[in-house]
């Protein structure tokens, strides 16, 4: 396990400016929502985050689940489903074009690159599934690579899809920590991968994968490569990633609305499509192969029958991350994940999964014998704390048992990651 940085103590954030979360699991006590303590009571990001939020789940540690929409996300959902009631559902349609631009810039992309689903895992089968991918190399199938700590939706999906058009599936091989192994990736695409994915933050595992590095030898090879950003859009930086194609949700650190996912494809070409045309991003044309033709842009992905609260609720939540600055959103997430993994590590014998001062705020504990994450996750309930447990069916390649998942919104106080840490020790 990585060793904390030099200078930096257990409970210290690292210097951000945004507070010392204290040491130990002993001190303090949780306080119900929000609580107070030194990183919610101080800090700009920390305040603006519990002033937008009338109320919140007690406890509240599963932002990688679920997060808590602001008082304005909710108010724009409930407001479009009182226009649809009063004007009719499609004459309260609104625009989306600024929340489009405001998504597509925290991925280098522009506006026509966005198209808004239904989730993460609904987009990246609207992604892959449409899409003719070729073998570079003549007389083969095309090849794709993803690290073992891959989700589970996706090796389900690209299993199904090497069943119906012959894609070969190709394990990168990742460190200790899950990171991917940079020139291992190299010479797997010297050796001819057509394809690379990746989750920029997996599910189970708060490492943060180098999105820039990676980008930077598929565009070497020539090879398309496509980020899920479920996990790190909002959390962490994206940009720079230069990606074909980004897979995102809102509903988790960007703080949107369930219901609502996204694609965005900087890197279109005339073999993406969607798995199946229909009518809201396609035109009928005779001279194309099929007689149908998809509209430009990312728009050929998007479903024109949807929750449309729910990606108002999206587009508001992304001009609050952009408002609070994602500069400053991302600093102060790293420092949480830092004490968070300080408190926690070696509490009742449970074990951080990731180096400790990793920049995320996505917490992962192997338990200790004797306890489980499930049992862990049911005394922290009763403590009045929200955590997840992650089933091995999330990580199939990679994870051996469960693990519990603690991942802290902005503003969470010490005093709520001192509870948990009571909690493990109390088995």
């Amino acid at each position: 396990m990585t060793p904390a940085p030099a200078g930096a103590r257990a409970g210290e954030p690292g210097g951000n400016g945004e507070g010392r979360a204290g040491a130990g699991a002993g001190n303090g006590r949780h306080r119900g929502a929000w609580g107070s303590g030194p990183i919610a009571g101080q800090g700009r990001i920390a305040h603006a985050w519990r002033a937008a939020r009338r109320t919140a789940p007690p406890g509240h540690l599963d932002a990688a689940g679920c997060n808590v929409p602001s008082d304005r996300v909710l108010d724009a959902v409930v407001t479009h489903l009182r226009l649809e009631r009063e004007r009719g559902g499609y004459r309260a349609v609104p625009g989306l074009g600024a929340p489009r631009s405001a998504l597509a810039a925290l991925a280098d992309a522009g506006p026509a690159d966005v198209a808004f689903l239904e989730s993460g895992t609904a987009a990246m089968a609207a992604l892959l599934g449409g899409w003719r991918l070729t073998g570079r190399r003549a007389g083969r199938a095309p090849r794709v690579g993803f690290p073992r700590t891959e989700y589970g939706s996706t090796l389900m999906l690209l299993r199904r899809l090497a069943a119906r058009y012959g894609w070969e599936p190709a394990v990168l091989p990742v460190d200790g920590d899950g990171r991917m192994a940079l020139e291992d990736l190299e010479a797997g695409l010297a050796a001819g991968l057509d394809l690379v994915i990746v989750s920029h933050i997996a599910s189970h595992r708060g490492t943060v994968q180098p999105a820039r590095e990676i980008g930077e030898l598929c565009r070497a090879a020539g090879v398309p490569y496509v980020l899920d950003v479920c996990q790190s859009l909002g959390h962490v930086d994206v940009r720079g990633a230069g990606a074909t194609a980004y897979v995102g949700t809102s509903r988790k650190w960007l703080a949107g609305p369930r219901g609502a996912g996204f694609l965005i494809v900087p890197g279109l070409t005339p073999a993406m499509d969607a798995a199946a045309p229909a009518l809201g991003g396609h035109l009928w044309d005779e001279a194309a192969p099929e007689g149908v033709a998809p509209l430009p842009g990312a728009a050929r992905y998007e479903s024109a029958e949807a929750a449309i609260g729910a990606r108002i609720g999206l587009g508001t939540a992304v001009l609050e991350h952009h408002a609070l600055g994602p500069a400053a959103v991302y600093e102060h997430l790293a420092a949480l994940g830092r004490t968070a993994r300080h408190v926690l590590d070696g509490a009742g014998g449970w074990r951080v999964a990731e180096p400790l001062d990793e920049p995320s705020a996505l917490v992962t504990l192997r338990p200790p014998p004797g306890d489980t994450a499930e049992r862990a996750a049911a005394r922290a309930g009763t403590a009045s704390l929200l955590v997840s447990v992650v089933p091995t069916a999330r990580a199939p390649l990679d994870l051996r048992e469960p693990v519990l998942r603690v991942s802290p919104p902005p503003g969470t106080p010490a005093e709520t990651l001192q509870a948990l840490a009571r909690v493990l020790v109390s088995s």
